[in-house]
């Protein structure tokens, strides 16, 4: 009941709201691993994780802010968008890898699974005490971007932001209840 109600806690923390210290590299590899049990027909493994982290966040910056000014952003937007990759302590980059031609494992089977590995590693997170927030955005659709962070035939799903939380939840969440998410089928 212990891991029900730590689980039953979790909720998005936004980059503004990071602070140092981040994750080290166990508490990562923790991450992963919870990542690493998400259903996944075929054992296929259809997502990876690229970390941010020191001098790399100030590269992401430089990607993020030529972004921000090739789809005709001026300086204050390419700024902004260099200081939102600067924030968190840790950036993680998802990738996907679906094989669209798999005899067995259809698309939406994998991507079901790169949707777990991020719920499993936002989970291991917030249960080792770190916020976090998966964000995407225009910058997936970017081609430098996407040739920086993307080997063949990954697609950049986008960016889990970690640190410690600087405030927590202020209520329940805006989802609505389970009365909306949970119905009988009447078949």
């Amino acid at each position: 009941m212990l891991a029900l109600q730590a689980l039953l806690g979790r909720y998005s923390v936004g980059p503004k709201h990071l602070q140092e210290p981040g994750p080290d590299d166990a508490q990562l590899a923790l991450m992963v691993e919870a990542a690493l049990r998400a259903p996944d027909h075929g054992e296929l493994l259809p997502f990876r994780f690229k970390l941010v982290r020191g001098e790399a966040r100030a590269r992401m910056a430089a990607l993020f802010a030529a972004a921000a000014r090739a789809a005709g952003k001026g300086e204050a937007g390419a700024a902004l968008d260099a200081e939102r990759a600067l924030r968190p302590p840790v950036s993680v980059a998802v990738l996907a890898r679906i094989d669209l031609g798999h005899p067995q494992v259809p698309a939406h089977e994998q991507w079901a699974c790169v949707g777990g590995a991020i719920s499993n590693f936002l989970t291991a997170a917030h249960l080792q005490g770190f916020g976090g927030k998966m964000l995407s955005g225009a910058k997936v659709r970017d081609p430098a971007i996407c040739a920086a962070f993307c080997g063949p035939g990954e697609i950049l799903v986008g960016w889990i932001n970690l640190g410690t939380p600087a405030r927590h939840a202020s209520g329940p969440s805006r989802k609505g209840g389970v009365d909306i998410a949970m119905q009988d089928w009447q078949g």
